[in-house]
């Protein structure tokens, strides 16, 4: 029998070892099939039965079947399923429980028990939970799905859905952090030089409580100007290892959302004792720099300082100001400043536009929300003068930040970004080619040739172009070393001007202090913090994201059932239709193909070059500005859908 058994095993190997197999991702639809998309860009059926035992974004191996020219997989082994942890509503149904993740490609109901510590009975038909599968078909010895609920994320009822379950989904905190109120002054010693009587000024939004930087400027007799950056010194108060600056650590930056915000430090720091108030004395770590008559960067000197804010300014009211608008009006010790940061800003951003990179200035919406939750409006804010004002003093102070890190420590927290990683260059390099631009390979390594394509790229104003070049860029990321950012198109960016909201920055500003007492600065960063750093801050990203496109669906549900008329701009294109950005109010929505002609063999999508013809001409194309009408508001999947407009 064991010999026989022995053989059988043998044979079932064998059968395996010739059965053809591939490997891939799981990709389900939304009729019951789906598709086993393969590394190497292979695409395979998969059909409704086998459907049932693998989830949307499973990565399986399957046995791959041939029927003439159809061919279809079977999943059978299950490699990796990206559903260990997920957020799901609850389904209460004659005393059975189960789970339906909230996910738009996954409808299925699987079955579900309590963690032992939570209450069942706390728990009802239509909460949010925080959910695992303990148990999947495609695993030894399992038969079904089976998951576990770990925790509640909020009630059916709660108005503050939308927030909770986003923060869970991405394992956010809900809450700042909670560190005591004992707040004493550390004696650092550090000299610190009185700013109090200089007329330090902050501008910021109208509803900002965690002000972190406060600016001085004067007129040099060449025409140049010197500006004095105070920044909020919260490392005066926490001390490295302490357990608020542990817990900045893993939160790495404050969550901003619309309506809400999670603090990286405790809020009596972050709000109160670090923030930059008017009237109110503060440590500060400063930056006295030179700007030049024609924008360049002189001399600097980091110092610590104690510093007061004479006037509190607001976005808005600056750029009233300055561009003869308005009621309001500052003293006159303010104004004059205000006017010589604007003529530094100019000549600082002509600079840059010559010899580094300035991005385009693109509008921020801002949700008006009532006390429940509930968008009143949505405002679009340009980019105004005030605001380039301190953008142009910020990129200024954390690019000296950068070289006193890089000439002085050797190692810090910078901003590292690449244009295009080795991987992408030679893709992007026969991309333009295909345009008739001729570039060499360093034009999209080295920093000082990129500027150069970059500004001639620009001066196409194509916005396709620029669009589908955007494929294959890389991200900017958080790095121990120096290294250039072809954003900016700086040799090196090292922030430490936000350091309420900001862990890398508080690392920074331990880094300048040690270098302004002599001390040996301690070893660099470790990747493990980096790595974490740009983590947080692409989750933090992803959670805004994810609020706002709730928020949005809620907002524009009359507008659908309307079908209003909108602008708009297509800003990716795949299989399936084409994405668009509102220029309202920044929503986004999706135009399927069906919706863009009645017969659907008519309409031809070429996602990889980012056009859509429509009986063999070109209709749409990345970047194109079209007109779109709301067709569908669905809140469970957060997504608006659109057609073409007639």
């Amino acid at each position: 029998m064991l010999q026989n058994n022995a053989l059988l095993a043998q044979l079932k190997q064998q059968i395996r070892d010739n059965t053809p197999r591939v490997t891939g991702v799981i990709k389900a639809t939304e009729k019951g099939f789906g598709f086993l998309e393969c590394e190497d860009g292979a695409s395979y059926f998969v059909p409704p039965p086998a459907m049932k035992k693998v989830l949307h974004g499973d990565r399986v191996e399957a046995v791959l079947h041939e029927e003439g020219e159809r061919k279809s997989v079977e999943p059978d082994t299950l490699i990796e399923s990206n559903m260990q942890r997920f957020v799901a509503r609850v389904q209460k149904r004659d005393g059975r429980l189960a789970v339906v993740p909230d996910h738009p490609s996954i409808k299925t109901a699987m079955k579900a028990r309590i963690k032992r510590s939570l209450e069942e009975d706390a728990i009802g038909d239509g909460d949010w939970v925080v959910a695992r599968l303990v148990r999947h078909p495609l695993k030894p010895d399992d038969r079904a799905f089976f998951t576990q609920i770990d925790e509640l994320v909020a009630k059916t009822d709660d108005p503050a859905v939308p927030w909770r379950v986003t923060l869970a989904r991405h394992a956010l905190e809900q809450e700042c952090p909670d560190a005591g109120n004992d707040w004493p002054l550390r004696d650092e010693g550090l000299e610190r030089e009185d700013l109090t009587a200089e007329p330090f000024f902050t501008i910021d939004g109208e509803k900002t409580r965690d002000m972190d930087d406060a600016l001085r400027v004067e007129v040099r007799e060449d025409g140049g100007w010197r500006l004095s950056v105070a920044i909020a010194d919260p490392t005066a108060y926490v001390e490295e290892g302490h357990a608020a600056d542990l817990e900045a650590r893993t939160r790495a930056f404050t969550v901003y959302l619309p309506g809400q915000n999670v603090t990286m430090l405790p809020e009596q720091l972050a709000d109160d004792l670090c923030s930059l108030h008017e009237g109110q004395e503060r440590p500060v770590l400063a930056c006295r720099l030179d700007v030049n008559a024609d924008g360049s960067l002189g001399d600097y000197q980091f110092f610590a300082a104690t510093a007061r804010s004479q006037a509190r300014l607001v976005y808005d009211n600056v750029s009233d100001w300055l561009e003869g608008q308005g009621d309001w009006a500052p003293d006159d010790t303010i104004g004059e400043q205000l006017k010589a940061l604007r003529d530094l800003t100019e000549a600082r951003t002509a600079w840059r536009q010559e010899h580094a990179l300035v991005f385009k200035d693109r509008p921020d919406y801002v949700f008006d929300l009532d006390e429940a939750g509930n968008v009143l409006a949505i405002r679009t804010e340009e980019r105004r003068i005030a605001n380039r004002m301190i953008e142009e003093s910020m990129i200024a102070a954390n690019a000296c930040c950068a070289a006193l890190l890089a000439d002085k420590v050797g190692h810090g927290i910078f901003n590292v970004h690449r244009a295009f990683e080795d991987d992408k260059a030679e893709a992007a390099q026969s991309f333009l080619a295909t345009q008739d631009i001729a570039v060499e390979r360093e034009a999209l390594t080295d920093l000082s040739r990129y500027k150069e394509l970059k500004r001639a790229l620009e001066s196409r104003d194509d916005a396709w172009l620029d669009a589908r070049l955007r494929k294959f860029q890389g991200f900017t990321a958080m790095s121990a070393q120096p290294g250039p950012h072809f954003g900016l198109g700086l040799a090196a960016y090292a922030t430490w001007t936000s350091p309420i909201r900001k862990y890398g920055d508080m690392v920074n500003h331990r880094l300048i202090k040690r270098v302004l007492k002599g001390e040996q600065a301690p070893k660099e960063a470790s990747v493990e913090l980096t790595e974490q750093l740009t983590e947080r801050r692409r989750l933090n990203r992803l959670a805004e994201r994810d609020v706002k496109d709730w928020l949005y669906v809620r907002y524009l549900t009359p507008a659908a059932k309307q079908q209003d008329v909108f602008d708009a701009e297509i800003i990716a294109i795949n299989r399936g239709g084409m994405r668009v950005r509102l220029t309202a109010n920044g929503a986004t929505a999706f135009v399927p193909a069906p919706l863009m002609h009645a017969d659907r063999d008519k309409v031809v999508v070429d996602d990889k070059e980012g056009r859509i013809q429509i009986e063999g001409e070109e209709r749409f194309k990345l970047g194109d500005a079209v007109r779109v009408a709301l067709t569908e508001a669905k809140e469970e999947t957060r997504s608006l859908v659109a057609q073409p407009a007639a």
